[in-house]
């Protein structure tokens, strides 16, 4: 399995977050994309040596849609997931994530942040209902039945994945 992170001024959570990647069994390759970092995230990850580890550093500040596209370039991995720099969700969950995959009952699975019970960050009461609806219409447009659309955890089949044109930058 690939990791892909989009990295933007994390330089409280880098580190940290590739020990956790790196020590986990499901884990290939870490694909790392610095979107014009302006704090020490760029020296960090040019210290941090690890051989799974791969650093693209973008020119500039492009916008995570941007990054999250050159790290899906990158990727080399059966599957390809989307991990953000900055720990608020756990490396720990790859097995749950990927198991659906593993037993070809999905070809892209999304995390939730409320289905499984366990403690997860607090949302802000207008940031639940932004989701909530967000959810809803992406549920009516789709005919899908998502719990959590604006959640980070993505696990693709890359060859899927790489399928997608992507346009976004943000």
């Amino acid at each position: 399995m690939s990791v892909v992170v989009p990295c933007f001024n994390e330089e409280r959570t880098i580190v940290e977050l590739l020990n956790r990647v790196t020590a986990s069994p499901w884990v290939c390759e870490v694909v790392v994309v610095d979107d014009g970092s302006t704090d020490r995230s760029r020296a960090l990850l040019a210290e941090y040596a690890h051989p799974m580890v791969r650093v693209h550093l973008q020119p500039r500040n492009m916008g995570k849609g941007a990054a999250l596209r050159t790290g899906f370039g990158l990727v080399t991995g059966e599957y390809a997931v989307v991990q953000d720099a900055d720990l608020e969700y756990s490396p720990d969950d790859y097995g749950l994530l990927i198991d659906p995959l593993e037993r070809n009952l999905a070809d892209v699975v999304y995390g939730s942040r409320f289905q499984s019970g366990a403690p997860h960050r607090v949302l802000y009461f207008w940031h639940t209902v932004g989701n909530r609806f967000l959810t809803l219409l992406s549920n009516m447009m789709t005919d899908l039945n998502l719990t959590d659309m604006e959640t980070c955890y993505k696990v693709f089949r890359t060859d899927l994945l790489k399928s997608i044109p992507i346009r976004s930058d943000r």
